[in-house]
């Protein structure tokens, strides 16, 4: 008997959205649920690429596009991307539209996403999610995943049946029974994304400045230090230990990208135009997630009693950049969260 082809509804479909579900079409029926501006263009094809050589065409009618949550009706997986602040929303959308057998999975940023769901969501399965990498508009209609890594769920047997149209797409399902320190250990990495939000370049130009690296330093290593008192055993993200990036982040150039390319086996896998979603975010004059990552920090601070100054300093920046704030060079930000670190 042929196996019946799952029916994929991606709720918020920006750049991470569109790129996932674009893949997804080639083995799955797809809605791409989101603005009209952003789906518009899609509907003569997509143009899918990749830091690793990936470049592939998916045809128009090979998924459809709907500005609509109607468009949630008849899913039998709903993945969630929108932004955090919109979360509430997607929930009462999912609530009204998708099947109540529907599967949830959040592929969203931050660790509070899932819970928000479950809470709006009662009786139906909500999964917490982790894509771990950066992808960009390269054209209207052509998105570019500009770093590596896949997609890791918390385990559950309601995924077995979308298995193989994820592996087939070429993002293979990776299942943790440990998703909490999955997510705080992949948000721990994003706190980047508001460094590089305020540096106003790439995140290869950025990485390659130590004083841009010294302060996304101070920012792991602070939250490292809540988590750990908070009991959360984190999952390391990236080819190097989580424990050590704070350390590794503060060599010197040379010995900084020695240590780089012995981590990633001789590839760095960095797109050369690639950006944090904050950065886009604030390129277009969008409210950004900070309140969702340095801000998460901040609040898990609050609820042991202590204090989260450089990740505090961070929200407030940001929200200054928000506001129209000009970008800041590295030696002025570094500078400007060891004076918030001393203060607190």
């Amino acid at each position: 008997m042929a196996a019946v082809t799952p029916k994929v509804a991606v709720f918020g479909a920006g750049m991470i959205g569109v790129y996932v579900g674009g893949l997804l079409a080639q083995h799955a029926h797809v809605t791409l649920i989101g603005r009209e501006a952003m789906l518009a263009p899609l509907a003569s094809g997509l143009r899918l690429t990749d830091v690793d050589g990936l470049d592939v065409t998916i045809a128009g009618d090979r998924f459809r596009r709907s500005s609509d949550p109607e468009g949630l009706s008849g899913a039998d997986l709903v993945l969630v991307t929108v932004k955090s602040m919109a979360t509430e929303d997607a929930a009462a959308a999912i609530a009204a539209h998708a099947p109540v057998g529907a599967a949830v999975i959040s592929f969203q940023n931050g660790v509070s996403n899932p819970d928000v769901l479950r809470a709006a969501l009662p009786g139906r399965t909500v999964l917490a999610g982790m894509v771990p990498f950066n992808v960009a508009q390269r054209g209207p209609a052509h998105f570019h995943r500009g770093t590596g890594g896949g997609l890791v769920v918390e385990t559950s047997a309601v995924l077995t049946p979308f298995a193989g149209a994820f592996a087939a797409a070429g993002l293979p399902l990776e299942l943790s029974s440990n998703i909490e320190g999955v997510q705080w250990g992949k948000m721990l990495i994003n706190l980047n994304n508001a460094i590089n939000a305020l540096s106003g370049i790439s995140l290869a130009d950025q990485l390659r400045q130590r004083d841009f690296r010294r302060a996304w330093a101070m920012c792991i290593a602070e939250g490292l230090k809540l988590v750990r008192a908070a009991g959360i055993e984190t999952v390391d993200p990236l080819p190097m230990p989580l424990a050590l990036m704070p350390q590794i982040m503060r060599l010197p150039d040379s010995l900084y990208r020695y240590v780089l390319i012995s981590a990633s086996g001789g590839k760095v896998r960095v797109d050369p135009h690639a950006r944090s979603s904050m950065a886009d975010d604030l390129a277009r004059g969008r409210p950004t997630e900070v309140d969702y990552l340095q801000g998460e920090v901040v609040r898990l601070a609050e609820r042991l009693g202590r204090k989260a100054p450089v990740n505090a300093r961070l929200v407030a920046l940001v929200r200054g950049a928000e506001a129209g704030e000009p970008y800041l060079g590295a030696a002025a930000l570094l500078a400007d969260l060891k004076a918030a670190a001393r203060k607190g």
